[in-house]
C-alpha cells in the first residue's frame, strides 16, 4: 500500500453491519458508539453502568440509539446470552478495568474482568457462527518495558509490570490461544489493537492527566502534575478508533490482514506529562500547573513508545490530529460543556470534521 496515501474504514461498509462493543458505557466506548452510529451500524453494547457521575454516555444519550445491555463480562451466561441475540458480524472488545493505580488497589478484580473477561468474550463469540471480525483492544503497556528510547513493535515480549498492564498482556495470550485453538478452521478473522494514551472530551475518569486538568480548569485552580517527566505516546480518542474500524474492515473483507497492531502517534507527539500539561493551560488559557511529584507512588514506567510502522505499513493509517489539535479539540468540548452547550453537536461535528479532513 505504499504510495496511498492514508488509508480508512469506508463509512458505507459499517451501514447495517450488526457490531457488538463490549465497554459502551465509557468514553472511548461512547465515542466509538457515536463513530458507529454516524456510519449506520446497528450497535448492541454490553458494559457496567456508566463509570463516573458525571458520564459521557449519559450526557450524550447513547441508549437512545442503540441497544445498550448492563452486564458484567465475568458473567459468562449473561454475555453469551446477549452475543445470541444481537448475532453479530464484527465484535470488538473493549470492556476493562483500565486504571493502573486502580489495579493495585483490587488486582482481583483487575485480573477477573480483564483476562476472565476476554475469555468470557471469546467463548461467547463461539456460541454463534456470525461474527466475521473480532477485535480486542488492550494497551501499549503489554510490553516488558526495558525504558528503551525506541518504540516497541508487536513481535517485543509481552510482560507488563502493574497488574493492569500485565493482565492485558495475559487478555493478548487468551485473544492469541483462542486463534490458534478454535478459530483457526472458522470463517472468524482475529486482531488485537495495542493503543497509547488517548485524550478528548467527556473523559471524566480518575487518575487520569487530562480529566484532572479540565476538573482544576474549570475551578479556576492550579494543576496538580504528579509525575511531569514520564514519556507517553498521547493522541485524541478518534485515532485510534478510527484505526480499530479500519482494522475491523479489513480483516472481514481479507482474513491475511489478521494480526496486532500497534496504533499511536508519530514520535514527536510522544511527550511528557509535563508538556502535555503546558499545552493545555496554553489552550484553556488562564491557568497553570504544579509539580507535586510522590515520592512513594506505585510504579509505573517512565518511558514509553511504539513502533507503529506495522499499522501504517498494512494499512496506510496514520495519525491525523498531533497532540497539540487533540488537546484544542479536547478543551473546546469541555468549554462546551462547561457552557451547558450541545455537546451531543459538538462531538459529532469533531467526528466529521476527522473523517472528512
Amino acid at each position: 500500500m505504499e504510495g496511498l496515501g492514508r488509508l480508512m474504514f469506508q463509512r458505507d461498509f459499517f451501514q447495517e453491519k450488526r457490531v457488538f462493543l463490549t465497554g459502551h458505557t465509557g468514553f472511548k466506548g461512547s465515542w466509538m458508539c457515536e463513530l458507529l452510529l454516524l456510519c449506520g451500524a446497528k450497535v448492541t453494547g454490553f458494559a457496567l453502568e456508566p463509570p463516573t457521575d458525571p458520564a459521557l454516555f449519559d450526557l450524550m444519550g447513547i441508549d437512545k440509539d442503540i441497544c445498550s445491555i448492563t452486564g458484567d463480562i465475568r458473567d459468562l451466561s449473561r454475555l453469551e446470552k446477549a452475543v445470541q441475540q444481537a448475532d453479530p458480524q464484527i465484535v470488538i472488545h473493549m470492556a476493562a478495568q483500565p486504571i493502573v493505580r486502580d489495579s493495585y488497589n483490587d488486582p482481583v478484580y483487575t485480573y477477573e474482568t480483564n483476562v476472565m473477561g476476554t475469555v468470557n468474550v471469546l467463548e461467547s463469540m463461539r456460541s454463534v457462527g456470525s461474527v466475521r471480525s473480532f477485535l480486542n483492544v488492550t494497551t501499549d503497556k503489554v510490553y516488558k518495558n526495558n525504558e528503551w528510547e525506541w518504540g516497541y513493535r508487536e513481535a517485543d515480549e509481552l510482560n507488563g509490570y502493574d497488574p493492569y498492564s500485565n493482565s492485558k498482556s495475559c487478555s493478548e495470550l487468551v485473544t492469541d490461544s483462542y486463534k490458534k485453538s478454535f478459530f483457526r478452521d472458522t470463517c472468524t478473522a482475529i486482531s488485537t489493537a495495542r493503543a497509547g494514551n488517548v485524550i478528548g472530551g467527556g473523559d471524566f475518569a480518575n487518575d487520569r492527566i487530562i480529566p484532572d486538568c479540565v476538573r482544576a480548569a474549570m475551578q479556576n485552580k492550579e494543576i496538580v502534575v504528579r509525575n511531569p517527566y514520564s514519556t507517553r505516546p498521547y493522541q485524541h480518542v478518534l485515532e485510534p478508533l478510527c484505526a480499530y474500524l479500519t482494522i475491523a474492515q479489513a480483516q472481514y473483507e481479507d482474513r491475511t490482514c489478521e494480526g496486532s497492531y500497534n496504533i499511536g502517534p508519530d514520535y514527536a507527539d510522544c511527550v511528557t506529562t509535563g508538556e502535555l500539561a503546558t499545552l493545555f493551560c496554553n489552550a484553556w488559557d488562564g491557568i497553570g500547573w504544579t509539580d507535586c511529584s510522590e515520592e512513594n507512588a506505585v510504579h509505573e514506567a517512565n518511558f514509553l513508545k511504539l513502533d507503529c510502522s506495522r499499522v501504517k505499513s498494512v494499512f496506510g493509517v496514520a495519525p491525523k490530529w498531533n497532540v497539540k489539535k487533540a488537546i484544542e479539540k479536547t478543551v473546546e468540548w469541555s468549554k462546551c460543556w462547561q457552557a451547558g452547550g450541545d455537546v451531543e453537536e459538538c462531538m459529532k461535528k469533531q467526528i466529521l470534521e476527522y473523517l472528512e479532513g
